[in-house]
């Protein structure tokens, strides 16, 4: 039987530490997968359940992004994945009654563990202004104080729409056309504060915001280098496509500061090995390298590629340099003025562990870089990135089997949102098509993303934010100045299929629209519906739920969209309107003064450039065309209303005519209700994988010259990356536990290394605030705390150290973000400890 709820928060004096494990997975993963799963839905539900997870028939995981083969495991789930399935199909429930019990005030007291193991949300529920408590309302009249607020607005750039990654591609295409339909591309999402700087730079170097591999070509890799990611928690699954290779004879050469239980030995649990004897030692090589030490690595990998090449030839891929890529010679330049002893210190390795590694890649006939949040969440991601891609087109391992780039995706259909639309800066063509296919014209001035959105939340620009899934206030950096800003908003509005924090930080009012979920069945229309999600490596899959919904009162996130949009659209001309390109160069000098677009969007770097560039049309959209200037749209004098034009009930009803939609405007789907049927797999176009095509400004793949940049730690301070517990999964914390790092019972802790900890003059067990310092651009320095956090040694490169996130988030400053992509900078936060009175 499933059991009740807890009570109480974590008790975070109880929190204590064991040695870290070597190996990963094994039969602990299963029985606590079993455990967590018992809890929540009982032993037959989670049978019932389990069994249907990425099957050909079933439902796509809710957790991560990685693509499975065609051919399916009968348990074709991880312990995450296990877990987040649980948490989803569970049978506790958030229903009036339970909000009718718990005040606002009462709810934020507790933690985000607390609040999310409450159970799934059953009735649209209300927040009015000034109430203590959410009191249950209907459907109807929900929508409607959405719709209301949505036309009153002064200017649709008031509204501000949050995507997570969890959303279908029919709901999110259909959430993209009501915001271009409202009048704006405030589209602000997951992947700006975790891959955008991935889609920077490959957007720059290749021509495409993705990854270039398959799940065959992780098998056929001769060499793999898996970089700032912790596949054994993060990706579990990713573990079988790394056995595989290795049984093939691939190396595996393992990149962190911290060393990491999935990467060193992996007990498959579905195999007589992986249970009896041991299991699969994966990483040939563990590179501990220093947080923000990663460019150094790729360029002296480059540098080591080029000095063998003129030593002893034979190294580089001239054929393919010469036909397809540009830069080269001023790469090669750059590669040659750099200096060794710069890149020992900025990796903190010696040379020879450098040379070790560039070798292995000299040695390799087909190479992959895998990575996650360990390169893209820093000041200088953007240029780390480049590197890696310059490393690559050394050897020509881009389009051919078993090489390329692979950032893996930490969210089930991130990537597939961001094809569909639902992007702040979408390319001319897609809203070209978008235009055409929907008789409007939608807007083609920028949006805010994650970081402005809450600037603008701050300064009080913004009266109305929506957020389909996710958890918007727990995700986002610097706690404080989110919770301000939310505060100031006049409605706030959240589809969710579980009670979290954003729920209880809110606006002036507040409205909680509860939602189907993966494992939901959804009958629309008299027939069962399907959605479909997309993977880290492009392929679309249908999903399908089977449970009964946890409430007869729950609509879809499709039906729900579709409704609001045939409100808000019913009124025409009288929904606030995008203005034309013209129209904005001859606002009022009253409006002008009130509302700059200047300071409402501060301009990043190189955003001037990708706005011209032809290769803008992708960082995670499929290759649309080329982006062009800002131009007033013919379209506009056609349709004075300029509202998309749909039938709104049809599509409710049917998800199949909102995939004919998809199909005509975004490119690559062609066929796509019969390319999916019968447990089938769309893969989508990838111009460099496909035919070493590259949408860049010269049509070639660019070398590219970055100069070299590390964090500079101060004497007596720390640089803390923030992560995830095994015990998590983004924000949802599925337990107490970190099992692989040997933390027990508690997440308050900080992990240092044991000769800083002396030398700091602290001991372990201390407990300790966090103290964040981050210098301004007039030299002063800002402060931030996170209180109450207990040290533990641990093996980490000296001056560095690692916190969990949400409760570190507080730390991150609002304007610390990567160069060009505006992300978020969580694993670079200079801190000091500070003894607690």
């Amino acid at each position: 039987m499933a059991t009740k709820p807890p009570t109480a928060d974590i008790d975070e004096t109880r929190v204590h530490a064991s040695r870290p494990k070597k190996v990963a997975v094994g039969v602990p993963a299963v029985l606590h997968a079993l455990e967590i799963a018992n809890q929540q839905m009982g032993v037959a539900r989670s049978v019932q359940t389990l069994m249907r997870v990425n099957q050909k028939d079933g439902f796509d995981c809710p957790g991560c992004a990685w693509p499975e083969e065609d051919k399916r495991h009968i348990a074709e789930f991880c312990e995450n994945g296990a877990k987040a399935v649980a948490e989803e199909a569970t049978l506790r429930r958030v229903g009036p009654d339970f909000f009718a019990a718990h005040s606002l005030d009462e709810l934020r007291a507790h933690d985000d563990w607390w609040l999310g193991q409450q159970g799934r949300l059953t009735h649209p529920m209300v927040l009015d202004e000034g109430a203590t408590h959410y009191r249950p309302i209907s459907w109807d009249d929900a929508l409607r104080i959405v719709a209301d607020e949505l036309t009153a607005l002064d200017d649709p750039d008031e509204a501000v729409f949050y995507t997570s990654g969890r959303t279908s591609n029919e709901a999110a295409f259909l959430y993209q056309l009501l915001v271009r339909g409202i009048g704006t591309n405030n589209l602000p999402d997951c992947s700006n504060m975790c891959h955008e700087s991935s889609g920077s730079a490959l957007t720059e170097t290749i021509g495409i915001g993705k990854g270039t591999v398959s799940i065959e070509d992780i098998h056929e890799a001769d060499l793999l280098i898996v970089a700032g990611q912790n596949p054994g928690t993060n990706h579990p699954r990713m573990l079988s496509a790394l056995e595989k290779a290795k049984q093939r004879g691939a190396t595996i050469i393992a990149v962190n500061p911290l060393p990491e239980a999935g990467l060193m030995r992996f007990e498959n649990p579905q195999t007589v090995r992986g249970v009896a004897f041991g299991g699969t030692k994966l990483a040939d090589e563990f590179v501990q390298i220093r947080l923000g030490g990663d460019q150094a690595l790729f360029q002296a990998i480059g540098k080591h590629l080029l000095e063998a090449e003129a030593q002893d030839g034979g190294v580089l891929d001239h054929e393919f340099i010469a036909a397809h890529t540009s830069g080269f010679d001023a790469y090669r330049q750059a590669m040659t003025d750099a200096a060794w002893r710069d890149l020992v210190v900025a990796t903190g390795l010696p040379e020879k562990a450098l040379r070790r590694v560039g070798e292995a890649v000299r040695a390799s006939r087909a190479t992959i870089v895998c990575w996650a949040m360990g390169l893209t969440q820093h000041k200088h991601s953007v240029p780390t990135l480049r590197d890696v891609v310059n490393v690559l087109l050394l050897q020509g391992n881009i389009g051919r089997a078993g090489a390329g780039v692979c950032p893996v995706r930490g969210h089930s259909n991130v990537q597939g949102d961001r094809t569909v639309g639902i992007y702040e800066k979408p390319s001319t063509a897609f809203l070209d098509a978008l235009d055409a296919e929907f008789g409007f014209a939608a807007p083609r001035e920028h949006g805010y993303d994650t970081v402005e959105a809450i600037r603008a939340m701050r300064d009080g620009q913004v009266r109305f934010f929506m957020s389909m899934g996710g958890n918007f206030v727990s995700a986002t950096p610097d706690t404080a100045v989110v919770e301000a800003g939310m505060a100031r908003v006049g409605l706030t509005v959240h589809v969710s299929t579980k009670l979290n924090r954003s729920h209880v930080v809110t606006g002036r009012r507040a409205l909680i629209l509860p939602t189907l979920g993966r494992t939901d069945r959804d009958r629309r229309g008299g027939a069962e519906q399907r959605v479909t999600v997309e993977d880290s490596m492009g392929a679309v899959h249908a999903s399908r739920g089977r449970l009964a919904p946890p409430s007869e009162d729950l609509l879809s996130e499709v039906a729900i969209v579709a409704r609001l949009s045939a409100l808000v659209f019913a009124a025409g001309s009288s929904s606030p309107s995008p203005r034309s390109s013209s129209e904005r160069g001859t606002r009022s000098l009253s409006e002008l003064a009130s509302r700059s677009a200047e300071s409402k969007r501060p301009e990043r770097d190189g955003d001037s450039a990708l706005a011209t560039d032809p290769g803008e049309d992708d960082r995670g959209l499929p290759e649309h065309g080329a982006a062009e200037p800002e131009r007033p749209d013919p379209a506009g004098a056609q349709h004075p209303s300029n509202v998309p034009h749909a039938d709104w009930a049809a599509l409710e009803a049917d998800y199949a005519l909102i995939r004919s939609h998809i199909e005509r405007v975004v490119p690559g789907f062609d066929d796509y209700e019969e390319r999916i049927d019968k447990g089938r797999t769309l893969h989508l176009p990838n111009g460099p994988r496909d035919a070493r095509r590259f949408a860049t400004v010269d049509g070639k793949a660019r070398f590219t010259v970055n100069p070299l940049e590390y964090p500079v730690i101060p004497r007596g301070r720390l640089l803390l990356q923030t992560l995830r517990s095994h015990d998590q999964y983004n924000t949802t914390i599925y337990g107490k536990d970190d099992r692989y790092r040997g933390i027990h019972g508690g997440r308050r802790v900080v992990l240092v290394n044991a000769k800083d900890i002396v030398t700091l003059g602290f001991a372990e067990n201390d407990v300790v605030d966090l103290v964040s310092e981050w210098t301004r651009s007039d030299g002063t320095i800002e402060e931030r705390r996170a209180e109450e956090f207990r040290i533990f040694a641990y093996r980490t490169p000296r001056g560095n150290a690692a916190a969990y996130y949400p409760e570190t988030n507080v730390l991150v400053p609002l304007d610390s973000v990567a160069d060009v992509s505006g992300t978020p900078t969580s694993k670079s936060v200079i801190v000091r400890l500070e003894r607690r009175a």
